[in-house]
């Protein structure tokens, strides 16, 4: 009798915990209609008070940025070993800066960028890293002032296949809904949900060239996690795959059991970056068909389906050191003043997109950021940097946030790529 009744309190009491722990108000309560962007917030500086041992931007002979942010407007800057072709030194920001994640969030605001999902590396949850734990905190401040919608993205890069599993990700999630208040947090709640669900994405699932085994890293116990924890689930679980998950060939493992994971989730993320170029002809047809079809495969799974679109693509400084043997040119996909990034956005809404991922926010390391960069960037006869084509900083902000006007039906779309008047 006394079991019964301890199951029968149980039952009663852990719905209240789990509204204590996940607000159910949010001024983003479905991705529908919605841009999202990745963030990345690893950069570094030189005497940011990070502690940091190496600085993101690097130095002539080993640097792993490919395109150089535009700092005009930043609260905090940093001297580099770069040099500017009037031969001032070129400066950067850092991410550990609260002022850069809130300059940030008001481009968001400013330009009409729905908001981002925040990455979560798996060292970084391993170990609740201080630093990365302070500029979520930061964002999710700013997310809450400039009223931008966001979400955490776990991405299992780092995790090794001794006997490592997912779950170090379920005691993060506890860390992040407990200490950092992530989907309940204060002033104006944004944490992004559907179905009412607040969304937590898993990036890296199916890749061929990862270390773990899709099958044994503890993946459908996580999943069930999110979803039916009485505590700490309820959640909307994304999952980020290779590009070629429905037919499980080309950049996916021939693996039938990530049809079973994605069957067990609410939305699906192909990662498009470097799949998809302008240099060859009609592959916006490939990118249209793949599309088309995906979405049919989600509709008959019952699975939401959110396509990746992404500005351009360069990793020659990086690529140097990381893949010496294969060494990638500079600006390898071009941006083309953004017809590219224009073309991707106009043919995947043409096709039925209902909701767009952009890869990424702040990312020049692989020179795929959309926000604010420098069309003169530093001068180098060793290390190369992406211009903007001509483009005026902001390019790709204002073309984003045109596009998700369109995809709310608020203007037209158009294939052709809008010019500001």
């Amino acid at each position: 009798m006394k079991r019964i009744l301890t199951a029968f309190l149980f039952l009663l009491v852990t719905p209240a915990l789990a509204q204590l722990k996940h607000s159910r108000e949010s001024q983003y309560p479905t991705y529908h209609g919605l841009i999202m962007a990745g963030y990345q917030g690893w950069f570094r500086a030189g005497g940011d008070g990070s502690g940091a041992q190496r600085f993101s931007y690097g130095d002539e002979t080993r640097s792993g940025i490919d395109m150089w942010p535009d700092v005009s407007e930043y609260e905090k800057t940093y001297t580099t070993p770069f040099k500017l072709a009037n031969g001032q030194p070129a400066r950067f920001f850092s991410s550990y800066d609260k002022s850069t994640v809130d300059l940030h969030f008001k481009w968001m605001q400013q330009y009409g960028v729905d908001g981002v999902f925040m990455q979560r590396f798996f060292n970084n949850a391993k170990r609740h890293d201080s630093i990365s734990g302070l500029i979520l905190k930061n964002a999710f401040a700013a997310a809450s002032k400039y009223k931008r919608a966001i979400a955490v993205m776990y991405d299992l890069s780092g995790l090794k296949a001794s006997g490592e599993d997912c779950s170090a990700i379920i005691e993060d999630w506890k860390y992040l809904v407990d200490q950092l208040k992530v989907t309940n947090q204060p002033g104006a709640k944004t944490y992004l949900q559907e179905n009412g669900k607040p969304v937590v994405a898993i990036w890296g699932i199916g890749f061929p060239d990862r270390p773990y085994n899709l099958r044994n890293i503890g993946l459908d116990r996580l999943i069930d996690f999110l979803k039916n924890d009485p505590v700490y689930g309820g959640c909307a679980v994304m999952l980020g795959v290779p590009t070629a998950w429905r037919t499980l060939n080309a950049d996916c493992l021939p693996d039938p059991y990530l049809h079973t994971l994605i069957k067990q989730a609410d939305i699906v993320l192909p990662w498009n970056v470097q799949r998809y170029s302008p240099l060859l002809h009609n592959d916006m047809d490939r990118f249209r068909d793949n599309l088309i079809e995906d979405l049919a495969w989600c509709r008959n799974n019952k699975v939401e389906y959110v396509p990746c679109v992404y500005p351009g693509f360069s990793w020659h400084n990086l690529s140097k050191y990381e893949f010496p043997d294969d060494v990638k040119p500079s600006g390898s996909i071009p941006r083309q003043g953004g017809r590219f990034y224009w073309q991707q956005i106009t043919t995947a809404l043409t096709a039925g997109a209902s909701m767009l991922y952009v890869a990424m926010f702040d990312e020049v390391n692989e020179a795929t950021a959309i926000f604010k960069a420098s069309d003169q960037p530093p001068v180098s006869s060793t290390t190369p940097f992406i211009n903007l084509d001509g483009k005026p900083s902001d390019h790709y902000l204002w073309l984003t946030g045109e596009a998700a006007k369109m995809l709310r039906n608020e203007i037209p779309v158009s294939t052709k790529m809008p010019e500001r008047k």
